[in-house]
């Protein structure tokens, strides 16, 4: 007599996982969400570097960037191929270009401005550079925005003033954290005049070289400034937790999201790959709330479901010829 086999096999739920896996890394959803929580960490580490010893931002920074440096040179051989012609004058200066707003003064500015805020207003000051996006795309485009995108944005402006205005009555250190906001702001902008840059970019190379070359060039800027202005004996006086958090910033917050954009975009397109960059700042207030014991407050959240929304119903201007490529063609904020 033959018994029938159950389907409540125990090797049943294990294969039914492993299809699920094999799902995600086919259709690239894997790839958006790692590249999601790998950027939305950046902040966390950046608090527990600062935390753990006497670190300034320029010096956490080149410790950063000096580690991602020969990973940022395997992107651009990685992405090698016969397609991939030698870069002329123009093209080379606009990767510098490029690496200066991007990967060097955005996240300069950023560093400097987590030494004041949390890493939740941080995470939600940085998700409104669609809006500036949407801004330069427009001054480019001689066009005005529609209502519904200005809408948006206002939405956008909304939710980060609640937060905003929040954590200046509760801190009891309200201009620490003008400063602070004021310094991330900063970023948001240089890394928005990044992001349109890219739009025209990645139509001459693909977001991997781009990405390489862009990170190899904002590398040598971040490492020359150090070498100009700090002391290098304080440097290998830090303590071995900062250098495991900068060696985690890295690999997990910065060379790994983007490979994986690049996979993700690959196999989902630029669309989908943003809108599962939208949890980016869920990511990270879940985070800062875990890790650093930062509170979480009702207003924020109500910040925080704001912003997303209005990011969610943002719309790029009709494109034109060179014009900057639509908001969620370029790598997500590293």
């Amino acid at each position: 007599r033959i018994t029938p086999v159950s389907n409540s096999s125990p090797g049943l739920p294990m294969n039914n996982l492993r299809a699920l896996c094999q799902r995600c890394v086919h259709n690239g959803s894997l790839f958006a969400v790692l590249s999601a929580l790998g950027f939305s960490l950046k902040a966390i580490f950046v608090k527990l570097s600062y935390a753990a010893g006497p670190v300034d931002a320029i010096t956490l920074l080149a410790m950063r960037m000096g580690l991602a440096l020969p990973l940022f040179a395997w992107l651009v051989w990685a992405s090698r191929g016969p397609a991939n012609a030698p870069l002329g004058l123009g093209d080379s200066v606009r990767v510098m270009l490029l690496g200066l707003f991007g990967y060097y003064l955005a996240s300069l500015f950023d560093f400097y401005g987590l030494e004041y805020i949390s890493a939740g207003l941080e995470r939600l000051i940085l998700f409104t550079y669609p809006t500036l996006v949407l801004v330069f795309q427009a001054i480019a485009l001689r066009e005005r925005p529609t209502l519904r995108t200005l809408a948006a944005m206002g939405l956008c402006y909304l939710g980060l003033g609640i937060a905003f205005v929040h954590d200046v009555s509760v801190s009891g250190m309200g201009n620490q954290v003008i400063v602070g906001a004021a310094w991330v702001f900063a970023s948001a902008v240089t890394y928005a005049l990044y992001y349109s840059g890219t739009g025209i970019m990645l139509k001459r190379m693909n977001s991997m070289r781009l990405a390489g070359l862009a990170g190899d060039a904002s590398s040598l800027m971040v490492l020359a400034h150090y070498v100009l202005v700090a002391d290098f004996t304080g440097l290998w006086q830090l303590p071995a937790s900062v250098w495991m958090y900068a060696a985690l910033m890295a690999v997990v917050s910065t060379v790994l999201p983007i490979y994986w954009v690049a996979l993700a975009i690959q196999r989902m397109g630029a669309t989908q790959t943003a809108a599962v960059g939208n949890l980016g700042p869920v990511l990270t207030v879940l985070a800062s709330w875990a890790v650093l014991s930062e509170e979480v407050s009702m207003y924020q959240m109500a910040g925080l479901a704001l912003v997303l929304f209005g990011v969610s119903r943002l719309k790029p201007a009709k494109a034109k010829a060179q014009a900057p490529g639509p908001v969620g063609t370029a790598p997500q904020k590293a």
